[in-house]
């Protein structure tokens, strides 16, 4: 038999993490003559330990007295570094743009924009594990239609984080996926930063936040803005984010509503007049907003005209939200390019949303105002629900928005 830190220490490392208050005590063993106890001074040391024995009964009764709870939670904590991540579910929320102004556009193609984006409480959830490949993820999802290839934005997000730090983890990933498309909430963006944490945290975090933020513009122009606290005023193509002070309140309510109908991003952009764009300034409506809360005349979006020349019934689905106003919301107004409507200030649709057979495969969902920590992923909220988790509309197939 022999009796080693280390041997002693896996005896008693479970009993030490189930209670630490057990960790100041005595514990009693008995050995036969034939174990061989050190008795010089230097091995108690290097043990820790106080060891007094005496003869009984023709064997020998050993005593040890310990205080080892900073020493065994100091073992554990490199017995769980050592063994690494192996299995990692994370929450992706979406996003809205509490206002959208289209400023210009650039020699590129793109449109130079100026936006608060806010995260959400509605999100999917990501569940990673490392895979035995060293060639190839893995993806399942729990809605038909859902690209399961290189197209999707998560397998893009994994593999420009392999490119980027020279790592080989492979991954089995399941979405389960509750964020709409075609909706403009920037659901596949967030599956894209997700996907980009996650492997971070896998390979023991080698990247700082802020090169996850600069890389993933790479692949997606509103991906950066989920590697901010949750709030942040983006310009550029979006991929310029500067966090805000004063995110909107977690206490705000908003509701979601959704036609099964969803609008193409590149049609709605080409039917976008310039001169027909709001001239405020998008500074002043920052300011407005973070300092007096939300209102109608704050909410500006200029892909409205657009997006409602491109589905006029996204427009009628609108103004009837807003003729069922009861002084329940704040603001009505599209988020993104659409073709979510957002109604800040009650977590309630309208009851024609229900009644009326026009909208019986509306997508609807009650959300909040959503941040994080730094150096922490976003969490969903406990009371965070969606009105219908089972029966999803056809359109949420796809994460490439």
């Amino acid at each position: 038999m022999a009796c080693s830190t280390h041997l002693l220490s896996q005896s008693l490392y479970p009993l030490n993490r189930a209670n630490p208050a057990a960790a100041r005590g005595h514990l009693r063993f008995q050995a036969s003559p034939s174990v061989r106890l050190g008795s010089g001074t230097s091995r108690r040391r290097a043990l820790g330990l106080r060891v007094a024995a005496s003869a009984e009964q023709g064997r020998r009764q050993v005593e040890v007295e310990y205080d080892l709870q900073a020493k065994f939670n100091k073992l554990a904590d490199q017995i769980d570094q050592n063994a690494g991540i192996t299995r990692l579910n994370l929450f992706s929320p979406c996003k809205i743009n509490v206002f959208l102004r289209i400023t210009g556009k650039r020699p590129d193609g793109f449109h130079d924009l100026a936006s608060l984006f806010h995260v959400i409480s509605l999100g999917d959830t990501i569940k990673f594990s490392l895979s035995p490949s060293k060639s190839k993820d893995r993806l399942s999802t729990n809605v038909a239609g859902v690209p399961v290839d290189e197209s999707n934005l998560i397998i893009k997000a994994l593999n420009l984080y392999r490119k980027k730090t020279g790592t080989d983890n492979f991954f089995w990933i399941h979405l389960d996926k509750k964020v709409p498309t075609g909706a403009g909430l920037g659901g596949g963006s967030s599956n894209a930063a997700t996907a980009l944490w996650a492997a971070n945290q896998f390979s023991g975090c080698i990247a700082s936040e802020k090169e996850l933020q600069e890389w993933s513009g790479e692949i997606g122009s509103d991906i950066p803005f989920f590697f901010s606290q949750g709030a942040a005023y983006c310009t550029g193509r979006g991929e310029i984010v500067e966090d805000i002070r004063n995110p909107l309140p977690a206490n705000l309510p908003m509701v979601l509503v959704k036609p099964p109908e969803a609008c193409s991003t590149a049609e709605v952009y080409k039917r976008l007049r310039l001169e027909h764009t709001s001239q405020t300034d998008p500074l002043v409506l920052l300011k407005e907003i973070t300092e007096n809360g939300i209102s109608q005349d704050a909410c500006v979006n200029d892909l409205e005209p657009p997006a409602f020349d491109v589905l006029p019934s996204l427009k009628r689905l609108k103004k009837r939200i807003i003729a069922a106003n009861r002084g329940d919301y704040d603001a009505v107004f599209m988020s993104g390019s659409g073709s979510t409507i957002v109604g800040i200030g009650s977590p309630d649709p309208p009851a024609f949303v229900y009644d009326d057979d026009d909208y019986k495969d509306t997508f609807v969902s009650e959300a909040c105002f959503l941040t994080r920590n730094e150096n922490e992923w976003y969490r969903e909220p406990i009371s965070s629900k969606i009105t219908s988790e089972e029966d999803l509309p056809p359109e949420v197939a796809s994460v490439s928005d």
